[in-house]
Protein backbone atom coordinates (compact mmCIF):
# COMPACT_ATOMS: atom_id res chain seq x y z
CA UNK A 1 0.00 0.00 0.00
CA UNK A 2 2.79 2.49 1.12
CA UNK A 3 4.24 2.01 -2.78
CA UNK A 4 0.92 2.59 -3.95
CA UNK A 5 0.69 5.78 -2.06
CA UNK A 6 4.06 7.27 -3.36
CA UNK A 7 2.65 6.32 -6.94
CA UNK A 8 -0.22 8.19 -6.95
CA UNK A 9 1.38 11.04 -5.07
CA UNK A 10 4.16 11.26 -7.91
CA UNK A 11 1.10 11.16 -10.58
CA UNK A 12 -1.05 13.84 -8.63
CA UNK A 13 1.96 16.57 -8.60
CA UNK A 14 2.29 15.92 -12.67
CA UNK A 15 0.10 18.44 -14.73
CA UNK A 16 -2.98 16.46 -16.06
CA UNK A 17 -4.49 16.75 -19.18
CA UNK A 18 -5.20 20.16 -19.81
CA UNK A 19 -3.99 20.98 -16.75
CA UNK A 20 -0.79 22.84 -17.21
CA UNK A 21 -1.15 25.28 -14.72
CA UNK A 22 -1.47 22.86 -11.83
CA UNK A 23 2.48 21.56 -12.90
CA UNK A 24 3.31 25.50 -12.57
CA UNK A 25 1.83 25.98 -9.24
CA UNK A 26 3.86 22.79 -7.65
CA UNK A 27 7.25 24.49 -9.52
CA UNK A 28 6.41 27.32 -7.87
CA UNK A 29 5.87 26.48 -4.21
CA UNK A 30 9.07 24.37 -4.77
CA UNK A 31 10.73 27.45 -5.61
CA UNK A 32 9.23 29.20 -2.56
CA UNK A 33 10.77 26.77 -0.21
CA UNK A 34 14.12 26.65 -1.68
CA UNK A 35 14.59 30.26 -1.77
CA UNK A 36 13.20 30.64 1.22
CA UNK A 37 16.10 28.00 2.78
CA UNK A 38 18.39 29.61 0.55
CA UNK A 39 17.88 33.10 1.50
CA UNK A 40 17.64 32.04 5.61
CA UNK A 41 21.20 30.53 5.41
CA UNK A 42 22.61 32.72 3.95
CA UNK A 43 21.49 36.06 6.23
CA UNK A 44 21.69 33.83 9.29
CA UNK A 45 25.86 32.67 7.72
CA UNK A 46 26.31 36.24 6.90
CA UNK A 47 25.02 37.51 10.49
CA UNK A 48 27.17 34.86 11.76
CA UNK A 49 30.00 35.78 9.86
CA UNK A 50 29.71 39.23 10.97
CA UNK A 51 30.13 38.72 14.66
CA UNK A 52 32.93 36.38 14.10
CA UNK A 53 34.96 38.67 11.98
CA UNK A 54 34.38 41.72 14.44
CA UNK A 55 35.01 39.15 17.22
CA UNK A 56 38.52 38.39 15.27
CA UNK A 57 39.31 41.75 14.69
CA UNK A 58 38.87 43.05 18.50
CA UNK A 59 40.76 40.19 19.83
CA UNK A 60 43.78 41.19 17.47
CA UNK A 61 44.17 44.43 19.16
CA UNK A 62 42.55 43.86 22.48
CA UNK A 63 43.06 41.81 25.98
CA UNK A 64 41.01 39.66 26.67
CA UNK A 65 40.83 41.22 30.16
CA UNK A 66 41.66 44.78 31.15
CA UNK A 67 43.10 45.26 34.94
CA UNK A 68 42.44 48.54 35.92
CA UNK A 69 43.25 50.73 39.18
CA UNK A 70 40.72 53.58 40.78
CA UNK A 71 42.83 56.36 41.46
CA UNK A 72 42.44 60.49 40.79
CA UNK A 73 45.66 59.66 38.22
CA UNK A 74 44.06 56.84 36.20
CA UNK A 75 47.20 54.93 36.47
CA UNK A 76 47.60 51.32 37.98
CA UNK A 77 50.72 51.66 39.90
CA UNK A 78 53.36 49.09 41.06
CA UNK A 79 52.38 46.78 38.20
CA UNK A 80 55.11 43.84 38.82
CA UNK A 81 53.09 42.46 42.02
CA UNK A 82 49.93 42.69 40.53
CA UNK A 83 50.75 40.64 37.33
CA UNK A 84 52.14 38.17 39.76
CA UNK A 85 48.53 37.79 41.62
CA UNK A 86 46.95 37.20 37.94
CA UNK A 87 49.42 34.67 36.61
CA UNK A 88 48.83 32.64 39.76
CA UNK A 89 45.11 32.25 38.74
CA UNK A 90 44.45 29.24 36.47
CA UNK A 91 42.90 29.80 32.82
CA UNK A 92 45.13 32.53 32.50
CA UNK A 93 47.70 32.40 29.78
CA UNK A 94 49.89 35.71 29.87
CA UNK A 95 49.24 38.99 31.17
CA UNK A 96 51.46 42.25 30.44
CA UNK A 97 50.92 45.90 31.82
CA UNK A 98 50.30 48.42 28.99
CA UNK A 99 50.07 52.25 28.67
CA UNK A 100 47.13 53.60 26.67
CA UNK A 101 46.31 57.59 26.27
CA UNK A 102 44.62 59.93 23.48
CA UNK A 103 47.40 61.61 21.61
CA UNK A 104 47.85 64.34 18.83
CA UNK A 105 50.00 63.52 16.08
CA UNK A 106 51.63 66.40 14.31
CA UNK A 107 53.69 66.17 11.32
CA UNK A 108 56.81 68.73 11.03
CA UNK A 109 56.18 72.04 10.31
CA UNK A 110 52.88 71.45 12.37
CA UNK A 111 51.00 71.72 9.07
CA UNK A 112 48.68 69.09 9.75
CA UNK A 113 47.62 67.37 12.80
CA UNK A 114 45.48 63.82 12.99
CA UNK A 115 43.95 62.53 16.78
CA UNK A 116 44.99 58.95 17.54
CA UNK A 117 45.23 55.96 20.71
CA UNK A 118 48.79 55.48 22.25
CA UNK A 119 49.44 52.30 23.36
CA UNK A 120 52.46 51.36 25.04
CA UNK A 121 53.21 47.81 24.93
CA UNK A 122 55.97 45.76 27.02
CA UNK A 123 58.12 43.81 23.80
CA UNK A 124 60.76 42.67 26.46
CA UNK A 125 57.91 40.52 28.54
CA UNK A 126 57.55 37.47 26.08
CA UNK A 127 55.86 34.70 26.53
CA UNK A 128 52.70 36.51 28.16
CA UNK A 129 51.91 38.50 25.13
CA UNK A 130 47.86 39.47 26.25
CA UNK A 131 47.06 40.77 22.49
CA UNK A 132 48.07 39.20 19.11
CA UNK A 133 49.47 42.69 17.92
CA UNK A 134 51.85 42.48 20.75
CA UNK A 135 52.66 38.34 20.25
CA UNK A 136 53.46 40.11 16.28
CA UNK A 137 55.80 42.99 18.14
CA UNK A 138 57.77 40.49 20.32
CA UNK A 139 58.36 38.15 17.37
CA UNK A 140 59.61 40.91 15.19
CA UNK A 141 56.84 40.14 12.59
CA UNK A 142 55.84 44.30 13.22
CA UNK A 143 59.09 46.14 13.55
CA UNK A 144 59.15 48.31 16.66
CA UNK A 145 62.46 48.39 17.36
CA UNK A 146 64.58 51.66 18.10
CA UNK A 147 65.79 52.94 14.80
CA UNK A 148 69.18 54.24 14.02
CA UNK A 149 68.15 57.64 14.76
CA UNK A 150 68.12 56.73 18.68
CA UNK A 151 64.33 58.57 18.73
CA UNK A 152 61.48 56.16 20.07
CA UNK A 153 59.87 53.70 17.49
CA UNK A 154 56.26 53.72 15.93
CA UNK A 155 53.86 51.91 14.62
CA UNK A 156 50.36 53.02 12.62
CA UNK A 157 47.66 51.79 11.28
CA UNK A 158 47.88 51.77 7.59
CA UNK A 159 44.23 53.77 6.86
CA UNK A 160 46.10 57.21 9.53
CA UNK A 161 49.44 56.25 7.35
CA UNK A 162 47.87 57.18 4.32
CA UNK A 163 45.89 59.77 5.23
CA UNK A 164 48.44 61.15 6.52
CA UNK A 165 50.97 60.35 3.69
CA UNK A 166 53.30 58.69 6.11
CA UNK A 167 56.27 56.40 5.09
CA UNK A 168 58.50 53.83 7.22
CA UNK A 169 61.39 56.58 8.08
CA UNK A 170 59.39 59.56 8.48
CA UNK A 171 59.39 61.06 11.71
CA UNK A 172 56.22 63.30 13.24
CA UNK A 173 55.63 65.00 16.97
CA UNK A 174 53.52 63.00 19.65
CA UNK A 175 51.58 65.53 21.55
CA UNK A 176 50.14 63.94 24.90
CA UNK A 177 47.83 66.48 27.29
CA UNK A 178 48.14 64.59 30.36
CA UNK A 179 51.53 65.18 31.15
CA UNK A 180 51.21 68.95 31.32
CA UNK A 181 54.11 71.14 32.25
CA UNK A 182 53.72 74.43 33.95
CA UNK A 183 55.47 77.47 31.95
CA UNK A 184 56.51 80.92 33.85
CA UNK A 185 53.40 82.45 33.28
CA UNK A 186 51.53 79.74 35.16
CA UNK A 187 49.48 78.28 32.11
CA UNK A 188 50.05 74.42 31.25
CA UNK A 189 51.63 72.92 28.42
CA UNK A 190 51.16 69.78 26.80
CA UNK A 191 54.46 67.33 26.22
CA UNK A 192 55.61 66.86 22.82
CA UNK A 193 57.99 64.56 21.35
CA UNK A 194 59.29 63.40 18.55
CA UNK A 195 58.81 59.54 16.97
CA UNK A 196 60.07 57.93 13.98
CA UNK A 197 57.72 55.74 12.18
CA UNK A 198 59.39 52.38 11.84
CA UNK A 199 56.30 50.45 10.05
CA UNK A 200 52.53 49.82 9.36
CA UNK A 201 50.37 47.57 10.22
CA UNK A 202 46.93 46.16 9.35
CA UNK A 203 44.47 44.54 10.87
CA UNK A 204 41.58 44.85 8.75
CA UNK A 205 39.38 46.45 10.96
CA UNK A 206 38.99 50.34 9.48
CA UNK A 207 38.02 51.95 13.09
CA UNK A 208 41.66 50.27 14.44
CA UNK A 209 43.92 51.45 10.98
CA UNK A 210 42.38 54.66 11.38
CA UNK A 211 43.25 55.67 15.03
CA UNK A 212 45.59 53.28 16.81
CA UNK A 213 49.19 53.51 17.10
CA UNK A 214 51.96 51.63 19.07
CA UNK A 215 55.19 52.54 21.00
CA UNK A 216 57.40 50.93 23.34
CA UNK A 217 56.14 50.58 27.11
CA UNK A 218 59.30 52.57 28.21
CA UNK A 219 58.52 55.38 25.63
CA UNK A 220 54.93 55.97 26.34
CA UNK A 221 55.69 55.99 30.06
CA UNK A 222 58.36 58.56 29.32
CA UNK A 223 55.71 60.76 27.13
CA UNK A 224 52.87 60.47 29.59
CA UNK A 225 54.72 60.92 33.22
CA UNK A 226 54.38 57.52 34.41
CA UNK A 227 57.19 56.10 36.45
CA UNK A 228 58.35 52.65 35.41
CA UNK A 229 56.92 50.89 37.64
CA UNK A 230 53.17 52.44 37.26
CA UNK A 231 51.10 51.58 33.65
CA UNK A 232 47.55 52.73 32.59
CA UNK A 233 46.65 49.13 33.07
CA UNK A 234 47.09 45.21 32.63
CA UNK A 235 46.30 43.14 29.67
CA UNK A 236 45.20 39.90 30.64
CA UNK A 237 44.98 36.79 28.06
CA UNK A 238 42.97 33.79 29.20
CA UNK A 239 43.12 30.38 27.74
CA UNK A 240 39.60 31.01 26.28
CA UNK A 241 38.12 34.18 25.26
CA UNK A 242 34.54 33.28 25.41
CA UNK A 243 34.98 32.52 29.41
CA UNK A 244 36.78 36.08 29.49
CA UNK A 245 33.65 37.45 31.35
CA UNK A 246 33.34 34.61 34.26
CA UNK A 247 37.45 34.93 34.41
CA UNK A 248 37.08 39.01 35.04
CA UNK A 249 34.59 38.12 37.92
CA UNK A 250 37.02 35.88 39.78
CA UNK A 251 39.64 38.15 39.19
CA UNK A 252 37.87 41.10 40.16
CA UNK A 253 37.24 39.53 43.47
CA UNK A 254 40.68 38.30 44.23
CA UNK A 255 42.52 41.40 43.57
CA UNK A 256 40.00 43.69 45.39
CA UNK A 257 39.51 47.01 45.91
CA UNK A 258 40.73 49.51 44.27
CA UNK A 259 41.42 47.25 41.11
CA UNK A 260 38.94 47.03 38.51
CA UNK A 261 38.18 43.90 35.93
CA UNK A 262 36.34 44.61 32.63
CA UNK A 263 36.26 42.01 29.80
CA UNK A 264 36.45 42.36 25.92
CA UNK A 265 32.49 41.17 26.08
CA UNK A 266 31.61 44.05 28.50
CA UNK A 267 33.65 47.18 26.65
CA UNK A 268 31.74 45.67 23.74
CA UNK A 269 28.27 44.60 25.03
CA UNK A 270 26.72 47.58 23.28
CA UNK A 271 27.98 46.36 19.28
CA UNK A 272 27.34 43.07 20.14
CA UNK A 273 24.19 42.83 21.48
CA UNK A 274 23.49 45.46 18.51
CA UNK A 275 24.79 42.41 16.04
CA UNK A 276 22.63 40.07 17.62
CA UNK A 277 19.11 41.72 17.46
CA UNK A 278 20.17 42.56 13.81
CA UNK A 279 20.70 38.75 13.59
CA UNK A 280 17.23 37.61 14.99
CA UNK A 281 15.27 40.45 13.44
CA UNK A 282 16.59 39.49 9.97
CA UNK A 283 16.58 35.67 10.34
CA UNK A 284 12.25 36.20 11.44
CA UNK A 285 11.87 38.21 8.52
CA UNK A 286 13.16 36.01 5.93
CA UNK A 287 11.99 32.87 7.81
CA UNK A 288 8.40 34.61 6.47
CA UNK A 289 9.29 33.37 3.07
CA UNK A 290 9.68 29.48 4.11
CA UNK A 291 5.94 30.52 5.66
CA UNK A 292 4.99 32.17 2.52
CA UNK A 293 6.37 29.13 0.39
CA UNK A 294 4.20 26.71 3.01
CA UNK A 295 1.15 29.04 2.16
CA UNK A 296 1.87 27.76 -1.59
CA UNK A 297 2.31 24.35 -0.77
CA UNK A 298 -1.36 24.79 1.43
CA UNK A 299 -2.36 25.92 -2.19
CA UNK A 300 -0.64 23.29 -4.51
CA UNK A 301 -2.40 20.80 -2.70
CA UNK A 302 -6.09 22.16 -2.28
CA UNK A 303 -5.63 22.66 -6.18
CA UNK A 304 -4.82 18.85 -6.23
CA UNK A 305 -7.84 18.02 -4.08
CA UNK A 306 -10.14 19.94 -6.77
CA UNK A 307 -9.04 18.90 -9.77
CA UNK A 308 -8.98 14.93 -8.59
CA UNK A 309 -11.95 15.17 -6.82
CA UNK A 310 -13.16 12.53 -9.21
CA UNK A 311 -10.37 9.96 -8.76
CA UNK A 312 -10.57 10.41 -5.57
CA UNK A 313 -13.97 9.43 -5.40
CA UNK A 314 -12.82 6.22 -7.34
CA UNK A 315 -9.81 5.36 -4.67
CA UNK A 316 -12.22 5.57 -2.00
CA UNK A 317 -14.71 3.22 -4.41
CA UNK A 318 -11.97 1.01 -4.64
CA UNK A 319 -11.44 0.41 -0.96
CA UNK A 320 -8.66 3.12 -0.10
CA UNK A 321 -9.35 4.29 3.18
CA UNK A 322 -9.39 8.02 4.51
CA UNK A 323 -6.17 7.42 5.96
CA UNK A 324 -4.36 6.12 2.52
CA UNK A 325 -6.22 9.19 0.57
CA UNK A 326 -4.50 11.73 3.93
CA UNK A 327 -1.52 9.54 3.66
CA UNK A 328 -0.84 10.48 -0.34
CA UNK A 329 -1.16 14.16 0.37
CA UNK A 330 0.85 14.17 2.91
CA UNK A 331 3.59 12.92 0.52
CA UNK A 332 2.97 14.83 -1.99
CA UNK A 333 3.54 18.23 0.61
CA UNK A 334 6.25 16.60 2.59
CA UNK A 335 7.89 15.82 -1.18
CA UNK A 336 7.70 19.64 -2.27
CA UNK A 337 9.49 20.32 1.49
CA UNK A 338 12.01 17.88 1.19
CA UNK A 339 12.90 18.33 -2.32
CA UNK A 340 12.87 22.37 -1.97
CA UNK A 341 14.70 22.28 1.32
CA UNK A 342 17.83 20.17 0.07
CA UNK A 343 17.97 22.60 -3.12
CA UNK A 344 17.83 25.84 -0.74
CA UNK A 345 20.20 24.44 1.54
CA UNK A 346 22.68 23.75 -1.48
CA UNK A 347 22.14 27.28 -2.92
CA UNK A 348 22.44 29.09 0.78
CA UNK A 349 25.57 27.27 1.43
CA UNK A 350 26.98 27.60 -2.10
CA UNK A 351 26.29 31.29 -1.60
CA UNK A 352 27.61 31.90 1.61
CA UNK A 353 30.42 30.18 0.61
CA UNK A 354 31.27 32.29 -2.28
CA UNK A 355 30.39 35.23 -0.73
CA UNK A 356 33.19 34.48 2.29
CA UNK A 357 35.76 32.83 -0.58
CA UNK A 358 35.77 35.46 -2.71
CA UNK A 359 34.84 38.11 -1.01
CA UNK A 360 31.87 38.73 -3.60
CA UNK A 361 30.21 42.29 -1.94
CA UNK A 362 32.56 45.16 -0.61
CA UNK A 363 31.06 47.53 1.76
CA UNK A 364 32.63 50.56 3.38
CA UNK A 365 34.82 49.95 6.32
CA UNK A 366 34.49 53.09 8.11
CA UNK A 367 30.60 52.29 8.64
CA UNK A 368 30.22 48.77 8.93
CA UNK A 369 34.22 47.75 10.54
CA UNK A 370 35.45 45.43 8.25
CA UNK A 371 35.71 45.67 4.63
CA UNK A 372 33.54 42.67 3.18
CA UNK A 373 30.72 40.56 3.35
CA UNK A 374 31.65 37.74 5.86
CA UNK A 375 29.84 34.20 5.85
CA UNK A 376 30.48 31.58 8.32
CA UNK A 377 28.69 28.72 8.16
CA UNK A 378 27.47 26.88 11.32
CA UNK A 379 26.37 22.81 10.73
CA UNK A 380 23.89 22.91 13.64
CA UNK A 381 22.20 26.19 12.87
CA UNK A 382 21.83 24.86 8.94
CA UNK A 383 20.21 21.24 10.40
CA UNK A 384 18.06 23.42 12.42
CA UNK A 385 17.13 25.41 9.44
CA UNK A 386 16.34 22.27 7.34
CA UNK A 387 14.26 20.76 10.21
CA UNK A 388 12.01 23.14 10.43
CA UNK A 389 11.51 23.98 7.30
CA UNK A 390 10.61 20.24 6.61
CA UNK A 391 8.44 20.44 9.69
CA UNK A 392 6.58 23.50 8.36
CA UNK A 393 5.59 21.70 5.16
CA UNK A 394 4.44 19.06 7.05
CA UNK A 395 2.59 21.04 9.15
CA UNK A 396 0.90 22.42 5.94
CA UNK A 397 -0.39 19.63 4.63
CA UNK A 398 -2.49 18.69 7.11
CA UNK A 399 -5.38 20.71 6.23
CA UNK A 400 -5.98 19.76 2.32
CA UNK A 401 -4.98 16.07 3.35
CA UNK A 402 -7.77 16.05 5.95
CA UNK A 403 -9.76 17.94 2.95
CA UNK A 404 -9.12 15.02 0.53
CA UNK A 405 -9.95 12.34 3.06
CA UNK A 406 -13.14 13.60 4.09
CA UNK A 407 -14.59 13.01 0.51
CA UNK A 408 -17.26 11.14 0.44
CA UNK A 409 -16.71 8.48 -2.44
CA UNK A 410 -20.55 9.01 -3.87
CA UNK A 411 -20.18 13.05 -3.84
CA UNK A 412 -16.15 12.81 -5.63
CA UNK A 413 -17.78 10.61 -8.16
CA UNK A 414 -20.56 12.83 -8.77
CA UNK A 415 -17.86 16.28 -8.48
CA UNK A 416 -18.43 18.40 -11.59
Amino acid sequence: MNRLNWFIARHYLRAGRGSGLLSLITWIALGGVTLGVAALITVISVMSGMQGELRGKILESTPHLYVLEFSTSLQLQGYERVIDTILSMDGIAGAAPFAMSNVTLVLDGGQYSQPAYLFGVDIDTVGVAATEMERQIIEGSLDLEPPESGLPPLLMGSVLADRMGIFPGDTMVVMSMENLKQDVFGGFQPTLRQFQVTGMFTTGMYEYDLSNIYTTLQDAQELLGLSEQDASGIGVRTVDAARAAEMGAELGERLGYPYSVQSWIERNRALFSALQLEKIALGVIVFLIVVVAAFNIVSTLVMVVSDRTKEIGILRTMGMTEKGIMRVFVIQGVWIGVIGTTAGAALGISVSWALDRFELIKIPGDVYFVDHLPATMDPLTILVIVVTSILVSFVATIHPARQASRLQPVDAIRHE
